[in-house]
């Protein structure tokens, strides 16, 4: 008779392997609780990093927000009214996947496209405003998104207000070829339009701003802002050296690297953002501060 004894094979478990017991007893700690800084590595709690408007508070790495919260911690309370909001991307060139893809950004950032636009208040001065969003297609630049940034250029310029736009882009999108090459031309050309009449434009530059964004209406503000460390620039430094055959400097590409070179005024903590903004809409204003 086949005897099972023989071919028990398991090493018997002491008390320390009990591990039902143990799973039963250890206290439960959601995933959502911690946040690993990907600069430092130290764990933050989630509730520190929402109050610390998610910058680490070890050190500072400034998190990448989606565009209502930024707003949200930009703005006067209930003082933003959205422009244009019901404008929505469509496959225009049938490219494979793009269908899919512009509705799974849909369903994940809860955004119709990878820009908001509106008139607000800051600490009591009213401007347009224009936030990209990095959970939409990480920010690209179709028609849809240009046309939405014209238009808010085009409110301000008949409108006699300042204009400021938070950049996050990984540059023209693809899937719409060459008429989403169109919309640096055509953003531009709004810019233009509004200091032609004299009025202010501030950008804010966060990470990632980069391709056609950067190569046109990102670093066309009369004064341009960034946060720390955010990465800003046109092609990847890969690519860069790989074209010019060096190796480029450790820094390069950073807020930090583009103040030092004259390219940005001014590199600002995200809790000083809305009093920097402030105070400049104030200085260019009428009144003054």
């Amino acid at each position: 008779m086949f005897n099972s004894d023989i071919f028990n094979f398991m090493k018997p478990k002491n008390e320390l392997e009990n591990q039902g017991e143990w799973a039963e007893t250890r206290p439960f700690i959601p995933d959502e609780l911690w946040v690993k800084c990907p600069a430092c590595k130290n764990m933050i709690l989630t509730s520190d990093l929402e109050d610390n408007l998610k910058v680490c508070s070890k050190c500072g790495h400034h998190f990448r927000t989606n565009a209502r919260y930024r707003i949200n911690i930009t703005v006067d309370e209930d003082s933003f009214k959205e422009m244009d909001a019901d404008l929505v991307s469509e496959n225009i060139l049938d490219f494979p996947e793009y269908t899919r893809k512009l509705k799974t950004s849909k369903m994940s950032s809860g955004e119709n496209e990878s820009v908001i636009c509106g008139t607000a208040e800051i600490e009591g001065s009213k401007t347009v405003l224009c936030v990209m969003d990095s959970s939409f297609m990480m920010g690209s630049m179709g028609t849809v998104t240009g046309e939405k940034i014209t238009r808010a250029f085009e409110y301000a310029t008949e409108n006699n207000l300042p204009v400021v736009v938070f950049t996050v882009s990984g540059g023209a999108r693809m899937q719409e070829g060459i008429l989403s090459l169109m919309q640096m031309a055509k953003t531009s050309g709004a810019v233009k339009r509004h200091s032609d009449k004299g009025l202010l434009y501030i950008t804010v530059l966060t990470d990632p701003t980069t391709g056609g964004v950067t190569a046109s209406f990102a670093m066309e503000g009369d004064i341009i802002l960034a946060e720390p460390k955010a990465l800003i620039g046109f092609a990847g430094p890969r690519v860069i050296e790989q074209t010019i055959r060096q190796k480029l400097p450790k820094d390069f590409q950073t807020a930090e690297f583009l103040l030092e070179k004259g390219f940005v005024d001014a590199v600002v903590n995200r809790k000083d953002m809305k009093k920097t903004l402030s105070k400049l809409l104030k200085l260019h204003s009428k009144e003054g501060i």
